[in-house]
């Protein structure tokens, strides 16, 4: 039998679990509807130009929305990112034939990012590289909010410009209307949230040739050098 010392206490951590439970309901909420007001409904008009387009690919009409930005002369170079093993720019011009000119001359295709955060990495090489100082980026209007958030984080001094590819479906039924369009908002909502927490730890301690160190890795170099100072020892 508890005591009543125990019972007090026992109580307390009950009460105290599910305020913080409420919380954090109460906070995923208001997140989700911040994530939601962060959505583009529609497609927009730019209103300059910059140095560089990125299109990350896994829509159908990504790719050409970004040829035609490249076209009219939007940025100087498009950079393609997660671009399927095997596929090249002459299969590219093969599905969008009017911009065969521009895929041999100013199309760069990175075929290494399997995610978002691959994208970004890609694109912050690519950028610096070319000194780019804005970035159009292309993507889908649902995986904007998170596309942006990691490119900023790993290109903090660069001028990004969303470019929304918005789907028929958002556009025509809001996302509650479709069981597939709920679970696809909910399910980037909470890699937006997962890709932020990460990000509070993944900050800058160096940067060397255009790289950048995070403290983790920071910590497994150290950890690394000192065992093999003790295998020479």
């Amino acid at each position: 039998m508890l005591s009543l010392k125990s019972a007090v206490r026992t109580r307390r951590i009950t009460f105290f679990a599910v305020r913080l439970a409420v919380l954090g309901g109460i906070a995923l909420v208001l997140g989700f509807a911040t994530f939601l007001w962060l959505l583009p409904s529609q497609e927009v008009a730019l209103a300059g130009n910059a140095d560089g387009v990125v299109v990350l690919t896994g829509g159908t009409s990504r790719v050409s929305d970004a040829l035609e930005l490249l076209a009219a002369g939007r940025g100087k170079r498009l950079l393609i990112t997660g671009v399927n093993p095997g596929t090249t720019t002459a299969d590219i011009a093969r599905q969008v034939p009017s911009y065969g000119r521009l895929l041999s001359c100013c199309v760069d295709l990175d075929y290494s990012a399997i995610n978002t955060l691959g994208n970004a990495l890609e694109t912050r090489h690519w950028a610096l590289d070319r000194s780019f100082r804005s970035l159009i980026v292309v993507t889908s209007a649902y995986h904007m909010p998170r596309a942006l958030a990691e490119i900023a984080h790993q290109l903090p001094d660069v001028a990004l410009i969303p470019y929304p590819v918005v789907s028929d479906r958002l556009r025509v039924e809001p996302w509650w209307a479709n069981g597939s369009t709920t679970r696809l908002v909910l399910s980037e909502y909470f890699k937006f949230l997962f890709a932020k927490v990460r990000m509070r730890f993944d900050f800058v301690t160096a940067e060397t040739g255009g790289h950048r160190l995070s403290a983790t890795g920071a910590v497994v170099s150290a950890v690394r050098a000192q065992l093999r100072m003790t295998a020479i020892q």
